[in-house]
């Protein structure tokens, strides 16, 4: 008996890749267009500068902070404070409408216990939005 060894022994397999790289330059496409549609709707964060050593403080009446201090109690809402005089969450819309209205520059400061729930910090945003507030910053401790 006479055997053929015409093929030389197992065939190798070979993997196709051009439906590999075709789902892969779909998936980037889709990402490139998310990723410019989700510009849009972002907000600009600015970041604080630090003052020059030369430069005097700035007067405390034309910085505006709204500080969110944690209540004793966890079950009860956070207390709110605009430059360390208390205001109650019914009354600070009105206080910040009043604070602004004659304003030509409409910038606050936020600042949060650690303490605080951060949607107690978003609702502060969002009524310091619609109290005319154009440009808004976040203060936070330094320790991080």
């Amino acid at each position: 008996m006479a055997f053929s060894m015409a093929g030389g022994g197992p065939s190798n397999p070979e993997i196709n890749v051009t439906p590999l790289i075709d789902v892969l330059l779909v998936l980037i496409i889709v990402f490139m267009v998310l990723v410019s549609m989700s510009k849009d709707k972002m907000l600009k964060a600015q970041i604080p500068q630090p003052a020059p050593a030369s430069a005097t403080q700035a007067q405390p009446e034309r910085t505006i902070v709204v500080q969110i201090v944690a209540a004793r109690d966890p079950e009860q809402a956070p207390g709110l404070k605009i430059n360390q005089q208390d205001v109650s969450w019914d009354r600070l819309s009105d206080q910040l409408q009043r604070v602004f209205a004659t304003r030509a520059e409409k910038v606050a400061f936020v600042r949060g216990d650690d303490a605080v729930d951060f949607q107690y910090v978003a609702d502060v945003i969002d009524i310091a939005r619609h109290a005319g507030v154009e440009r808004l910053g976040l203060l936070g401790n330094r320790e991080l």
